[in-house]
């Protein structure tokens, strides 16, 4: 007695984007099924994972995640090269934390003298990362592009508060923007239609959703991108068919259950272990998800989740 498999009929498509520049491009996107449901569709292009790098000494990593990069930390180049080098990272995403207002708020031009460093000293795809807050991020970003014309950068976050002046200046020098909306499917959908309108190309633009780790809200970003991809694949809504990228590292990193002593905490059980499965983890989950580009911390948490992402490819 055969078995007949239900199977969905989809009738849109992920469009696909390139990312970085000569012959280190990358490309994502592409699904015209769920993910992983290889038996219905095809996934063309696997998930990606960008490996994070600050641009100044993070203050509140803990041991296990700083030890990695114990000796680059004081120096971006250095720290991004050692994630290609040594860890085999295929994209960079440079977090841009020290140009926060409540931090160490640093000027908009150093910040881009800092970015331009580390694109001309790396040749797989560069991620910007803001600092999240909307004036300050437009400022920086703005320098960013310019400086860093004809790098082919992935720029964000874009919201709706700056999505004018960023996306503008982002046509203009050719760079990739990051869409963010808070945890909903509707404000998603309405800024890729305010980019759009911008004539932001359709080929330039990637859906960042929001994240929390697990425990801590994943359970929402996880409903969101669901409804995300059935929108894209089965209802054919062009302005939802755009790769996904989720900024998941710094959420998992900071939580309490990865940063609690096991003095405190015995039953938490072994602290470095902890850290590495909780983001590998939240990782596994978004990727069931449909996301198709991680920034990840550390290296034995994406050594998982690369190995996860081989064997389902394969499945």
């Amino acid at each position: 007695m055969t078995i007949d498999i239900p199977r969905v009929a989809y009738t849109g498509k992920i469009k696909e984007i390139t990312l970085g520049r000569d012959k280190n491009k990358i490309t994502i996107g592409g699904e015209s099924c769920y993910p992983f449901h290889l038996f219905e569709g095809t996934m063309p292009n696997p998930p990606k994972i960008a490996m994070e790098v600050y641009d100044s000494a993070p203050e509140d990593w803990p041991d296990s995640a700083m030890e990695p990069f114990a000796d680059v930390v004081d120096d971006p180049v250095a720290w991004a090269r050692k994630c290609i080098d040594v860890y085999g990272a295929e994209m960079i995403a440079l977090q841009m934390a020290s140009t926060d207002p409540n931090g160490k708020n640093i000027p908009a031009d150093k910040a881009a003298a800092i970015a331009k460093k580390v694109s001309d000293k790396i040749e797989v795809p560069l991620i910007i990362w803001g600092c999240e807050n909307v004036d300050k991020d437009t400022e920086v970003l703005r320098s960013i592009c310019e400086i860093c014309e004809g790098r082919d950068l992935i720029i964000g976050p874009v919201v709706e508060g700056n999505y004018r002046a960023i996306g503008a200046t982002a046509i203009a020098y050719n760079h990739t923007v990051i869409a963010s909306t808070p945890i909903d499917i509707n404000l998603a959908k309405q800024l890729n239609i305010l980019l759009g309108n911008l004539n932001v190309p359709d080929d330039k633009i990637i859906i960042d959703p929001s994240i929390g780790a697990i425990g801590y809200g994943l359970e929402y970003t996880y409903s969101v991108m669901e409804r995300i991809r059935v929108a894209a694949l089965t209802q054919e809504d062009e302005r939802l068919q755009y790769p996904i990228i989720l900024n998941l590292a710094k959420e998992v990193w900071k939580i309490k259950e990865v940063n609690v002593s096991e003095a405190e905490a015995p039953l938490y059980g072994h602290k470095k272990s902890r850290g590495v499965l909780f983001e590998a983890l939240t990782a596994q989950c978004m990727l069931m998800a449909g996301a198709d580009v991680l920034i990840m911390r550390h290296p034995e948490a994406i050594g998982l989740v690369k190995e996860s992402i081989k064997d389902l490819m394969n499945s």
